[in-house]
């Protein structure tokens, strides 16, 4: 008789009232894979225990759910762990693969949401969006022609980090009519020509744009990359936009550049502390758009998500490499090919 492959969701899936969080059409591929049974973790718990994966095959998480080294020991079952986006900083890339066990993402999925949900900062800044709608709300219809926005043409729009999303952010700003400047050391300039993308050093990009986005991984690198420093030198006109981590900029000296204006404002879905508390004075500011890292959660990125690692799953069932892995060179290891010639074969009976 085949074995059943096991999939297990972390319980960072549910929200506090208990419904699944990311539920979408495309959801319903994974859960109706042949051969597989699902289970939702029992409890949420902040780090991985290894006891609680050491019965599935393959495994589906949240950005909330800490992996650390000792979550995978003693591990000689999971194959595979997979995140629904791009960033993995709260697991041990290293410690994974030294277990054996793969990290699927989803970057095709965030692309374009997350790229559009930058764009959507840029005009809520820029038009200000927020405090109009504040003003009309409550009445104060007359006080609207006070706050003018600030046109694009001619602006400069800069971004610490080129990947996909900032590439297609870029792709997207081109009927703006904006300048397009980065900074990105692991880019070589013809991998932006299609979207005239002049690469610079970071104090240009700094000093020069009117509109910061940050797309860049969270790692020892970028930690804090954003400091003091860093805000002293912006236009006292400009506007940070921050969707990839909290951590990349120091929230204590993004909140005293906003409350005393060494920037004009900021949009930010991320947070050093997530859930963020609700005495964050970055919540209480007039210049600051603040969203609960859910910008790119629309439909187009959850039916993504669920279709993309529906055909990881797949793929790994099937002895492929799937696609989305980062730790690649797992794939060649001897223990990890032992590990997964043992899985097809019980699951092929």
């Amino acid at each position: 008789m085949s074995q059943v492959t096991r999939i297990g969701f972390t319980r960072d899936f549910l929200d506090k009232d208990g419904n699944f969080a990311l539920s979408a059409p495309g959801l319903k591929l994974v859960k109706e894979i042949p051969g597989t049974e699902q289970e939702l973790f029992p409890k949420f718990l902040p780090e991985l225990p290894s006891e609680q994966i050491k019965s599935f095959d393959i495994i589906i998480t949240r950005s909330l759910t800490k992996w650390t080294a000792g979550s995978f020991l003693g591990n000689d079952r999971l194959l595979s762990l997979h995140r629904n986006g791009v960033g993995y900083d709260r697991v041990d890339v290293p410690a994974l693969t030294d277990a054996g066990v793969m990290l699927c993402i989803t970057p095709d999925a965030v692309r374009r949401p997350l790229a559009v949900a930058i764009i959507t900062f840029i005009l809520a800044l820029s038009t200000r969006l927020l405090v109009k709608h504040q003003l009309t709300s409550r009445g104060r219809w007359g006080d609207v022609s006070k706050y003018h926005g600030h046109g694009l043409t001619g602006k400069t729009l800069g971004s610490l980090g080129v990947g996909n999303i900032g590439h297609e952010m870029f792709r997207l700003a081109r009927p703006f009519g904006m300048k397009h400047i980065a900074y990105d050391p692991y880019l070589k300039p013809n991998a932006l020509a299609d979207v005239d993308v002049r690469l610079v050093d970071m104090d240009t990009v700094l000093t020069e744009s009117d509109f910061l986005n940050i797309s860049c991984p969270l790692n020892e690198k970028t930690r804090g990359l954003i400091g003091k420093k860093e805000l002293k030198k912006m236009k006292e006109t400009a506007f940070l936009i921050n969707t990839a981590r909290g951590p990349i900029v120091d929230e204590a000296a993004l909140t005293q550049a906003l409350q005393e204006e060494w920037i004009k404002g900021a949009a930010i879905d991320v947070f050093e502390q997530e859930p963020t508390p609700p005495d964050n004075p970055l919540l209480k500011l007039d210049n600051v758009i603040a969203t609960a890292h859910a910008m790119a959660f629309t439909d187009e990125f959850l039916n993504s998500v669920w279709e993309i690692i529906h055909r990881q799953i797949s793929q790994i069932m099937g002895g492929e490499v799937p696609e989305g892995l980062v730790n690649r060179e797992v794939w060649d290891r001897p223990e990890f090919q032992s590990k997964l010639k043992k899985f097809l074969a019980d699951i092929k009976g």
